[in-house]
C-alpha cells in the first residue's frame, strides 16, 4: 500500500495515490456518477456524512468508519448534532498498520465481531480519504458473516463532491446487494407490503409528511407509495425494487437510479410541487404506469384545485434567491415562482442530470438562472447582484446576507424541514417568507447603526483609531511559517 501525505495532501495527490494503490475502478465509478464542479473540494461538510447518515437512520444496521481520527471525530459529532442516537464504530490506524496492510485485518476483525444476526441485518464499513488513498481493499471482505450482510464502500472527499451524493453511494450499494438477493431467490417480506398493490418508489430524503401526501394524490390512479430510498430498513429495499415506477424527486441519485433501471423499472424526474408541477408529474407517472385517462383525471380533480386554492390564499410577493446542497433547490424555486415570487437565481451544489431537466427548463422559461455545481462564491455574487428581499442558502451565505442587511434563511434547517408537495407544500412557504421579508427595514437600520463595528480593522471595544501592527510583525510571522514548512518537508510529513 502507498502512504500518501495524509488527508492534507491535496485532491490530486490523494487521487493519484488511490489509483496507484489499486483503486482505479472505484475512482472511475465515482467520477462517472458524481462529476466534479468548478471547485475541487466540497464547500460544505465532509461528504462522508451523507453515507454515515443513511446508515445511522436504518434499523438493525451497524456503521463503522475507517479514517483519520480527526475526520471520525468531526463526522460523529455532526451525526449526533443531527439527532443520531446510535453507536458509530471506528477502526483506528497508524503509519505501520496502514503501510503493512494490518489495517485491513483490523477492519475484518471489527466487522466479524460486529456481525451478530440477533442485532443486525447489515454492517456498513466506510473508508474515508486516507484508507481509500492507501488502497484498503474493502471489496475483499466477506459478503456476509453469520447471515449479516457486509457493505463496504469508499467515500473519499477527493472523489465524492457533496454529502448529498454520498447518500447515493451507500443507497446504491445497498440496492445492488438487495437486487442480487431478490434475483437469487425468496427474500424477507417487507412489513407493510400489500399483495398486488402497484407502487411508486420515491428517491430522496423528504419531509416526513410528504410521502403520505403523495400517496393521497396517487390513490385515485390505483397507485401507492413504496418505501423511500434511502430506506429505513433492509427489507424496505425489496419493496422499493418491486415498484411500478421510480420517482427521482432528488435527481442526483445516479447509482440508485442505475439499480432501479437494472431491475427493469422506469424512472420519472421532478416531483408533485405546485399546481403546474403536480399536473406534469401526474401525467408522467400515468404514462409510465399505463394509468387510464379516467384515473388520471380523478387524481388531478382531487389534488389540483386544493393546490391552486392554497397558492392563491398564500401568495408570495418578493424577490428571492435560492441556493443549497440538498438537491431539492429547483423544486423549492418552482413552488416559490408558482406562488408569485420572482426567483432570478437558483444555485445547487449537486450536478445536472436528466432527472432535473423538466424543472430547469420550466424555471429558465420564466427568467431564472439555474447554476449546477454552484460554488459559495457564485451564490454570493448572485445575491449581491440581485439584492433579493430574501436569500435562502447555506450558513456562510446567510451570514453574509445578514451583514449586507438582507433577510436570509438557512435552507437545510428552515426550508427542507417543511412540506413541499401538494396543498400542504403550497401553503407552507408563504408565512415564513412574509415573516422574514417584513424585517428588511429593521435589518437596514441595524447595519447602519453598527457600520464599521466588528470588522477586522475596527474590532474590539474602546478603540478610536485603526490598530497598527508592531514594526516587523508580519515579516517575522512570514519567516516563522516558512521555517516551519521547511522543517516539516525535511522529515517527510
Amino acid at each position: 500500500m502507498s502512504d500518501p501525505a495524509g488527508c492534507h495532501g491535496g485532491r490530486e495527490t490523494l487521487e493519484a495515490a488511490a489509483r496507484a494503490a489499486g483503486k482505479s475502478l472505484v475512482m472511475d465509478e465515482l467520477t462517472k456518477n458524481y462529476p466534479r464542479g468548478p471547485h475541487d473540494q466540497p464547500q460544505s461538510m465532509c461528504p462522508a456524512f451523507g453515507s454515515l447518515r443513511v446508515g445511522l437512520r436504518m434499523r438493525r444496521t451497524a456503521t463503522i468508519l475507517s479514517g483519520s481520527a480527526c475526520c471520525v471525530y468531526g463526522l460523529t459529532f455532526t451525526s449526533h448534532f443531527y439527532g443520531a442516537r446510535r453507536t458509530v464504530g471506528y477502526v483506528p490506524f497508524n503509519s505501520e498498520t496502514l503501510v503493512t496492510g494490518k489495517l485491513f485485518e483490523d477492519i475484518r476483525d471489527a466487522v466479524t465481531e460486529t456481525a451478530k444476526p440477533e442485532d443486525y441485518d447489515a454492517v456498513v464499513i466506510i473508508n474515508l480519504c486516507v484508507p481509500t488513498a492507501s488502497g484498503v481493499p474493502l471489496d475483499l471482505l466477506p459478503k456476509q458473516i453469520n447471515g449479516v450482510r457486509i457493505i463496504g464502500i469508499d467515500v473519499p472527499g477527493f472523489g465524492v463532491p457533496t454529502h448529498a451524493e454520498a447518500k447515493d453511494v451507500l443507497a446504491g450499494a445497498m440496492l445492488r446487494y438487495a437486487r442480487g438477493e431478490a434475483e437469487a431467490g425468496p427474500v424477507a417480506r417487507p412489513r407493510q407490503m400489500v399483495e398486488g398493490e402497484r407502487t411508486v418508489a420515491l428517491i430522496g430524503e423528504l419531509f416526513p409528511a410528504d410521502p403520505m401526501g403523495v400517496g393521497a394524490m396517487l390513490a385515485p390512479m390505483g397507485l401507492a407509495v413504496a418505501p423511500q430510498t434511502p430506506a429505513r430498513e433492509w427489507r424496505d429495499l425489496y419493496a422499493a425494487l418491486d415498484c411500478e415506477v421510480v420517482a427521482a424527486v432528488h435527481p442526483f441519485y445516479t447509482a440508485s437510479i442505475r439499480e432501479f433501471r437494472a431491475a427493469g423499472r422506469p424512472v420519472v424526474g421532478s416531483g408533485p410541487v405546485g399546481h403546474d408541477g403536480t399536473a406534469a408529474w401526474l401525467d408522467a407517472i400515468a404514462r409510465a404506469t399505463g394509468t387510464t385517462a379516467a384515473q388520471l383525471d380523478a387524481a388531478k380533480a382531487r389534488a389540483l384545485p386544493a393546490i391552486k386554492a392554497a397558492l392563491e390564499a398564500a401568495p408570495i410577493n418578493a424577490r428571492i434567491t435560492v441556493s443549497g446542497y440538498e438537491g431539492s433547490e429547483l423544486l423549492v424555486a418552482r413552488l416559490m415562482v408558482e406562488a408569485g415570487a420572482e426567483v432570478p437565481y437558483v444555485g445547487t451544489a449537486c450536478p445536472r442530470t436528466e432527472w432535473s431537466d423538466a424543472d430547469r427548463e420550466w424555471l429558465e422559461a420564466r427568467g431564472t438562472h439555474v447554476q449546477y455545481r454552484a460554488s459559495l462564491e457564485q451564490d454570493m455574487a448572485a445575491m449581491r447582484e440581485v439584492r433579493p428581499d430574501l436569500a435562502l442558502g447555506t450558513t456562510p451565505l446567510v451570514q453574509k446576507a445578514k451583514e449586507l442587511g438582507i433577510p436570509a434563511l438557512y435552507f437545510t434547517n428552515m426550508i427542507s424541514a417543511r412540506p413541499l408537495f401538494g396543498a400542504a407544500g403550497a401553503g407552507s412557504m408563504a408565512s415564513i417568507v412574509a415573516a422574514q421579508t417584513k424585517g428588511r427595514e429593521r435589518f437596514s437600520r441595524m447595519v447602519s447603526f453598527f457600520e464599521g463595528v466588528g470588522t477586522p480593522d475596527g474590532a474590539g471595544y474602546g478603540f478610536r483609531d485603526k490598530p497598527v501592527d508592531p514594526p516587523g510583525f508580519r515579516e517575522r510571522q512570514r519567516k516563522i511559517q516558512a521555517a516551519k514548512a521547511k522543517a516539516e518537508e525535511s522529515v517527510g510529513t
